[in-house]
């Protein structure tokens, strides 16, 4: 080789480093993927342990602040109802205060007055009831002979050794006048309590909505906070109202229908009829089964007394399956397992109130998940 011809660069010099530095991020890539994975899982199942004990303490408090809660909530749901009548009112002219005091008479005259006329009626069936079940036994003897001549040769087959055990008498309802002067103090204050509650629903209820907005942080979340609020009242008012004006029309038409029949007390059962039908389902069976027993305590032939409940049944019928889905429509009905679950953790957290109120609510939440961001799904899960 010449000294004047230039020396050739070394073949390593420049591609060592190249391959090294692709090679470093790539193991260091590797070696951290894996413990950010597990704590990515542990934590998805601490999120999923601490939603679980959410929900637990969210139902518990539930149970345990019921006496607040119930007042609450109906008093909500009547001042919704009762809320388009003050507003078309205050339109015209007219004050909140006077058109809400003049719907609260006449929702107390109302309430006072068909009080009036079923305690009575109700006091009769009950005291009433353990003689009338008592001779009612006689007529449906000829539809159970099979089922006692069964039930004696299973009581010979499993007792034929064993001495027989005394049978206790079953205890005597009674009902006197201190059970119902020790009750009717908390009836009146629930009462009163529900009364004040929708009055100052009613008075203070848009001002309470202006407040609620001022709060928004900017000109367009106040505007989408009034149209989802303004939408979201008057669908559940209308709702809550038109429910409430088939029900009744539902008792009229069973009172009508028993008072044709010559049953007697047929306001009593005709009430019971509209207030149990705000319990989907069960509401219906329920009236159908009392219906029936009433018709077997005051016919006496089994045909006839099995109309009453047959006709409440076409009556119930004709006004689950074309009245309310033409009133209304297919976007307001619900699952009926939805309904039923809804109404087992109701009845299991609240009893009957809550069994009552049950179906309201669910329709309510319905309306609101359709309008908030996120809630979607619960609409969509419920929906018929």
């Amino acid at each position: 080789m010449s000294q004047h011809e230039p020396a050739a660069p070394p073949a390593s010099a420049e591609p060592i480093p190249a391959p090294q530095a692709r090679r470093v991020p790539v193991r260091r890539r590797r070696v951290l993927t894996t413990p950010v994975r597990g704590l990515r899982r542990h934590l998805r199942g601490i999120h999923g342990v601490l939603t679980v004990l959410a929900v637990l303490a969210l139902l518990y408090t539930i149970t345990l602040t019921k006496a607040l809660l119930i007042p609450l909530v109906l008093a909500a749901f009547i001042g919704l109802a009762l809320n388009p009548l003050v507003a078309g009112a205050a339109r015209r002219g007219l004050p909140r205060w006077l058109t809400s005091c003049v719907l609260m008479l006449a929702l107390l005259g109302g309430l006072g007055t068909g009080v009036a006329l079923l305690t009575q009626p109700a006091l009769n069936w009950f005291h009433d009831a353990p003689t009338a079940l008592k001779a009612l036994a006689p007529k449906l003897r000829p539809l159970t002979q099979q089922l006692d001549a069964a039930s004696r040769a299973t009581q010979s087959l499993v007792s034929s050794n064993a001495r027989a055990a005394p049978q206790a008498r079953p205890a005597m309802v009674a009902l006197t006048a201190w059970d119902i002067i020790a009750s009717t103090p908390r009836v009146l204050a629930a009462v009163l309590t529900v009364v004040l509650l929708v009055f100052f629903f009613l008075i203070y209820g848009e001002l309470l909505l202006r407040r609620l907005v001022e709060i928004a942080p900017s000109f367009g979340y106040k505007r989408h906070a009034v149209s989802i609020v303004r939408s979201i009242q008057s669908e559940v008012s209308r709702y809550i109202l038109t429910t409430v004006l088939i029900n009744t029309g539902l008792g009229s038409c069973t009172a009508l229908m028993l008072w044709a029949l010559k049953v007697p007390d047929p306001l009593l059962w005709g009430s019971v009829a509209a207030l149990a039908n705000f319990i989907p389902y069960v509401g219906a069976i329920t009236t159908t089964i009392l219906l029936s027993l009433v018709g077997l305590t005051h016919f006496e032939a089994v045909g006839t007394a099995v109309v009453p409940a047959l006709g409440f049944a076409g009556i119930t019928a004709v006004e689950g399956n074309l009245i309310t889905p033409m009133i209304l429509g297919q976007r307001m009905r619900i699952s009926p397992i939805a309904i039923l679950l809804w109404l087992l953790l109701w009845g299991w957290l609240w009893g009957i109130p809550g069994a009552l109120l049950a179906v309201p609510m669910l329709t309510s939440f319905k309306l609101i998940a359709e309008r908030v961001r996120g809630w979607g799904w619960f609409a969509h899960m419920v929906q018929r």
